[in-house]
C-alpha cells in the first residue's frame, strides 16, 4: 500500500496545474500470467491531465519506477514495488518499438478494466467501438479482483 501511495504522489507532479485528477479505489487482485508463488497485486488506476507526448509521459513513469527501487531486468509480470503504466492517451493509437497506445492488454485484464470502469464507465478507449463498462461485463478473464480501500488518493 506504501508504494501505491507513494507513487501515487510522485504520479501528480506530472500532472497539468490547473489538469484534473481522477483516481480509482485501491483493489487487491489474483496475479495473471505471473510466477505460481506470486503473492495477491495491488491495483489502482490513476487519470492526470499531461502536458507532452506519449513517450515522453512513459519515460518520467519508467523514472518513478526506477527511483522506487524496481530493477530493470526482471522476469515479466513477476512481483514488483511498483508498475506504471499508459493505458490511454485521449484518442491517441500508438504502436512503435518504445510504446503501444492504447495498453495492448488493457482490455484483456480485468485488474485494469474494473477500476478504469470506476473512474471512467462510458469511456470508449481507441479502437473500441464499446465502453470500458461494457468490455469489463463481457470479460472472460474472471479472476479475482477485490475493492480493499476507498481512493488512491
Amino acid at each position: 500500500m506504501a508504494h501505491l501511495r507513494e507513487g501515487f504522489r510522485r504520479l501528480l507532479v506530472l500532472n497539468s496545474p490547473s489538469g484534473p485528477v481522477r483516481t480509482s479505489a485501491i483493489y487487491e487482485t489474483s496475479p495473471v500470467d505471473s510466477p505460481a508463488d506470486a503473492p495477491a497485486y495491488m491495483n489502482a488506476v490513476v487519470e492526470i491531465e499531461f502536458a507532452g507526448p506519449a513517450i515522453t509521459l512513459l519515460d518520467a513513469l519508467l523514472q518513478i519506477e526506477r527511483e522506487m527501487g524496481r530493477p530493470s531486468k526482471r522476469p515479466r509480470n513477476a512481483p514488483r514495488k511498483i508498475d506504471l503504466d499508459v493505458l490511454y492517451v485521449g484518442n491517441l493509437i500508438l504502436n512503435n518499438p518504445e510504446i503501444i497506445i492504447p495498453h495492448p492488454r488493457l482490455v484483456r485484464r480485468r485488474f485494469v478494466l474494473a477500476p478504469l470502469a470506476e473512474i471512467a464507465p462510458d469511456l470508449i478507449l481507441p479502437g473500441q467501438s464499446k465502453s470500458v463498462q461494457e468490455l469489463l461485463n463481457q470479460l472472460e478473464d474472471q479472476s479475482s479482483v477485490q475493492r480493499i480501500a476507498e481512493r488512491l488518493g
